[in-house]
């Protein structure tokens, strides 16, 4: 294992793509020392998971080499828990991070549920924790690998505020290199020592000492400063090119000085800098509303946890169009299984109007076919589905149409996520179940959303843990699960 800020992880000379020829990386190099806290970034589908999966060794590169210090181990904390270990117990989920039999798995599970705060039965099945705890649940199962190179990737989707506080000073304190890629900006700002910037349009990546918030300043600084000295160059080259036409019908030495200023236009073309391009953000969408006169939902019972047991309470809510709801409480009170019973029609004293049409927000996108193509995720929600409107709402959010042609288990998760919100605005539903909508959106692209779910006029019920994302949203009623259980 490497010494103490040693280099413990190089790309040298990177080149990666898909069967499909689609370039990835190109030429990347970078090193990481021992200890460092490194932030990946980059757009949708810039390559940060690709990164990972040849650092894990599960990808190869195409050319150039990806090396780790011998005998350091590799662990990364997934971003979605895999169906297969769905019907897992807590305890067989961990024991399959050891190669063999450990007969002191109960006292390893518990110290390591400890330290990522999780209070869970051991003999529970994973399919039954909460999107908040499968979070804790896969950054553990991580950590109990006793990795020198730790992986997060979106650690903090599905993490309430509690959550996110303890992976922040977990993270302050862990004395080993942890790579991260995440949106939550100010997750990233309490521990980030580096960046590595990377850039879907040229296919490289670039690496940064400091903070992220100075990071991400100055690569806007060096994106100014570049598409500066582009265009000066550009107006160069047009001005001499003006002089080159005139001068070369002139003969003798105005020819001479016509071929002086080719090269110079040659010069500059060879001086332009290829220019780092900031993500795209979205531009502002409607979701219109299905026309809904009568009540949407209506709830009379509601179920929660209260130390691991089901409590049941009566309550009174009737939601109609314009109504707007949030779900409140901490991990593991049961606010995912309300919304996935309820969307389901399974709740018990909750019921959705028939013929209401249901957008729901899944916050591990288990609502998407991923055989299917982005296209025909579309066009399932369409009443009458054409080509244009298809092509166009999917660009609107980022979806070129080669993208749409291609089946959603290639989409990165920010893709996604994106696609879900595409599919509300074709499916024009009378209600919307947002279940954490922020998920694997990038954060430029929150704002946005946030408006368009705030001037829907059907009705909405979201359970989100981001709070600069609530309060963009005006709501109506307000279900807070841990004061129906105290």
């Amino acid at each position: 294992m490497a010494e103490k800020n040693d280099v413990i992880l190089r790309f040298q000379n990177v080149t990666f793509e898909f069967i499909d020829e689609r370039p990835i990386l190109e030429d990347a190099s970078f090193s990481v020392r021992e200890g460092g806290k490194i932030t990946v970034i980059g757009q949708n589908g810039a390559g940060k998971s690709t990164i990972f999966k040849m650092i894990t060794g599960e990808l190869k590169p195409k050319s150039g080499s990806v090396s780790v210090s011998q005998g350091a181990r590799v662990a990364i904390a997934e971003q979605v828990m895999a169906d297969a270990k769905m019907d897992l117990s807590v305890t067989e989920y961990f024991e399959e991070a050891f190669d063999e039999k450990r007969y002191d798995i109960y006292k390893l599970v518990s110290d390591v549920l400890d330290v990522v705060n999780l209070d869970v039965d051991h003999e529970k099945k994973v399919r039954d924790l909460s999107g908040g705890q499968k979070a804790r649940l896969l950054l553990a199962y991580a950590l109990i690998q006793n990795p020198d190179i730790l992986l997060l990737d979106e650690p903090t989707n599905n993490l309430d505020a509690e959550g996110i506080f303890h992976l922040t000073y977990f993270l302050q304190a862990y004395e080993k290199t942890v790579i991260v890629i995440s949106h939550d900006t100010e997750f990233l700002n309490a521990f980030t020592t580096g960046v590595l910037h990377l850039d879907v349009f040229l296919h490289k990546v670039n690496q940064y000492v400091g903070d992220y918030y100075d990071v991400v300043a100055n690569i806007a600084a060096q994106i100014e400063r570049d598409r500066m000295k582009n265009a000066r160059l550009q107006k160069e080259i047009v001005d001499r090119k003006e002089k080159v036409n005139f001068f070369a019908n002139k003969g003798g030495k105005m020819r001479k000085l016509a071929a002086k200023l080719k090269e110079e236009i040659e010069e500059a073309e060879d001086s332009k800098v290829d220019t780092l391009r900031e993500d795209k953000t979205l531009r502002g969408f409607e979701i219109e509303p299905q026309e809904w006169k009568e009540d949407v939902v209506v709830i009379t019972k509601v179920q929660a946890l209260k130390n691991h047991v089901p409590v049941e309470k009566e309550v009174n809510i009737k939601l109609r169009r314009g109504n707007k709801m949030i779900i409140e409480g901490p991990n593991g009170i049961g606010k995912s299984t309300f919304l996935r019973a309820l969307a389901k029609g399974e709740a018990p004293g909750a019921t959705i109007s028939p013929g209401v049409k249901v957008g729901y927000y899944q916050q591990d996108f288990s609502g998407l076919d991923y055989n299917q193509t982005g296209y025909q995720a579309l066009a399932s929600v369409m009443d009458m589905p054409d080509n244009e409107t298809i092509f166009a709402v999917g660009g609107h959010f980022l979806l070129k149409s080669a993208t749409l042609g291609q089946p959603i288990r290639t989409y990165s998760e920010g893709q996604k996520g994106l696609l879900c919100y595409a599919q509300f605005v074709l499916q024009e539903p009378a209600l919307l179940i947002l279940d954490e909508p922020t998920n694997h959106i990038n954060f430029r692209h929150l704002p946005v959303i946030a408006e368009a779910i705030n001037d829907f006029t059907g009705t909405v019920i979201m359970v989100s843990h981001v709070a600069d994302f609530v309060e963009k949203i005006k709501f109506t009623e307000t279900l807070d699960l841990s004061k129906l259980v105290r």
